[in-house]
């Protein structure tokens, strides 16, 4: 019986191809990779018709706005006359551009083609994603030999706790960017009623093992659970809560304790417990500096005697073969039991002390402690979570200086993926040396609250004390005007589709959310594929009622 051919033009209709090639490289953490892509879907769909008004408009207005918002920063900040802090500025304007580049050609997609070719299309994008989340899990096995690497403590807790946050799937990015969008799949799914990519979803999202996400999620799930869900979206709620619960049982139980000790460690004062006298060393493991005359000579004469017997033993065993006896472990049954790793060893204890990478921020801190007061202790610090810090600081320094509390500090002077950048540190990336740059008030709150973190053990890099947040940096940046713009022509430019959204509504909560995590806009990641997904819901909900009227 004859195969019959391959039905290429069946194919070819069946997604976006354009757009798949887009969301699988913009979406990509390098930027050499993100540039060509955009360039190449532009060569390939051509049109520059933004669509930009204070009616009705195409994209949201946000995206125009913020560019003369940051001018004005620039003027009134006097950065003009700075070189580097000009290179800085162009290259803050460069990203604004690129964001309004790509969510045109995402506007363009969701035009041009039927819904369910784009449903098509973001069905594809969510397997290939989870199929190289497997990858990376399958990866990480192979090289520890550990089944559930989430309980491998071995290669010094390399993987254990943080093995999620080596599951980056296709946009290679951090953890965190693929567990948002996993979370925005999960929704998408469910309101949709597609099982199998619903559960595909959230297995990635749980390897991810973002904690943050998970919990966001769990409460916007039970909020559709009891207002706006059918019997069978209900029952997939539940399953999906039964494999929240049993990843966090069986699969990585350690979350449990982290989740608690980074809430007890939030709104709990820490303890002053009385110091324990421990036992004295012996003798001769103690220094001669807190010995008295007659412990220096014990001592003496203890080390002479180990060392005569030492000698004798190695002019016996001088010559003859050392053969290691291994004994045999059983249990009360007198059954032999496998040997087990020792996993208070060395090699199975977190590294304590700063790795290579940490090096050049301990340089930096010593370089500068005198700007430092946090990182550098010459002042208290509260014991809050980093993320908690910088909060503060943000609302502390606009009181200080009243002038900026309408436009803010500027674009790259306090609370930016851009200011990280330009410190040369290859903090989000890397930057020309000769032209770095660091603002006074940046590096006296949020890279100072970094530093103290970020340069000790990987136990303390976390979302919750990274100072990253999209509100920071609009709130510090941009100033109250910049916050505003943000709420009013972007948020509620999506928002005001309330009664059309499905699964939209549900994936705006869950954005407001995700961006207290991340410069997100300079990420150039997530917020694309939100709008992918908003004005695709938009768009179909609107033809369904019979309406053709776009965004």
């Amino acid at each position: 019986m004859a195969t019959s051919p391959i039905d290429i033009k069946k194919w070819k209709s069946y997604a976006d191809w354009k757009l798949l090639a887009l969301l699988l490289l913009f979406l990509n953490v390098k930027l050499a990779i993100k540039i060509p892509a955009l360039a190449l879907i532009y060569l390939l769909q051509f049109d520059f018709k933004f669509g930009f008004s204070f009616q009705n408009s195409r994209l949201p207005l946000f995206y125009l706005l913020i560019i003369p918002l940051s001018f004005i920063g620039l003027f009134i900040g006097k950065g003009f006359q700075n070189i580097n802090y000009l290179i800085v500025f162009a290259t803050g304007l460069f990203f604004w551009l690129l964001c309004i580049l790509a969510i045109h050609q995402v506007k363009l997609s969701v035009e041009k083609q039927s819904a369910q070719t784009l449903h098509n299309t973001l069905l594809l994008f969510f397997a290939i994603n989870a199929g190289v989340s497997a990858i990376n899990l399958l990866r990480i096995i192979i090289e520890t030999h550990a089944l559930n690497p989430y309980t491998y403590q071995g290669n010094y807790q390399k993987y254990f706790i943080g093995t999620g946050d080596y599951i980056k799937g296709v946009t290679f990015d951090t953890s965190t960017t693929n567990a948002a969008i996993n979370a925005m799949g999960v929704i998408y799914f469910l309101v949709r009623q597609k099982p199998l990519m619903l559960m595909a979803c959230m297995a990635t999202l749980l390897l991810t093992g973002s904690n943050f996400i998970n919990i966001v999620l769990l409460l916007i799930l039970a909020l559709l659970f009891i207002f706006k869900s059918t019997r069978i979206q209900k029952s997939l709620v539940i399953i999906c809560l039964m494999l929240l619960a049993t990843f966090m049982v069986k699969v990585s139980p350690q979350n449990n304790t982290y989740v608690a000790e980074t809430i007890k460690n939030t709104f709990e004062k820490p303890a002053h417990h009385a110091v324990i006298q421990t036992a004295l060393l012996p003798v001769s493991e103690r220094p001669d500096s807190t010995l008295n005359s007659e412990e220096r000579k014990e001592k003496f004469a203890k080390l002479y005697l180990d060392s005569l017997s030492s000698a004798v033993y190695i002019k016996d065993t001088r010559g003859k073969p050392q053969i290691m006896v291994k004994p045999v472990i059983r249990n009360d049954d007198g059954r032999i039991l496998m040997p087990q790793a020792n996993i208070h060893s060395a090699t199975y204890q977190s590294i304590k002390v700063p790795q290579a990478a940490q090096q050049p921020l301990i340089r930096f801190i010593n370089t500068h402690d005198t700007a430092l007061p946090i990182s550098a202790k010459t002042i208290r610090v509260p014991t809050l979570p980093g993320k908690a810090i910088s909060v503060l600081q943000t609302g502390k320094f606009l009181i200080q200086h009243p002038s900026k509390i309408l436009t803010g500090d500027g674009m790259g002077n306090f609370s930016s993926k851009l200011a990280f950048r330009a410190t040369g540190l290859g903090i989000a990336g890397g930057y020309p040396h000769q032209y770095t740059y660091i603002n006074p008030d940046f590096l006296a709150n949020h890279l100072d609250v970094y530093l103290d973190f970020f340069s000790k053990q990987t136990g303390l890099h976390s979302l919750t004390n990274s100072p990253f947040s999209v509100y920071d940096q609009l709130l510090a940046e941009y100033g109250l005007i910049g916050l505003v713009i943000f709420f009013v022509y972007y948020l509620w430019f999506f928002a005001r589709h309330y009664r059309k959204l499905t699964y939209g509504l549900p994936i705006l909560l869950l954005l407001m959310a995700v961006l207290f995590v991340d410069y997100w806009f300079e990420q150039l990641s997530i917020l694309v594929f939100f709008e992918l997904l908003l004005f695709l819901n938009i768009k179909e909900t609107a033809e369904q009622e019979g309406e053709f009227a776009h965004a």
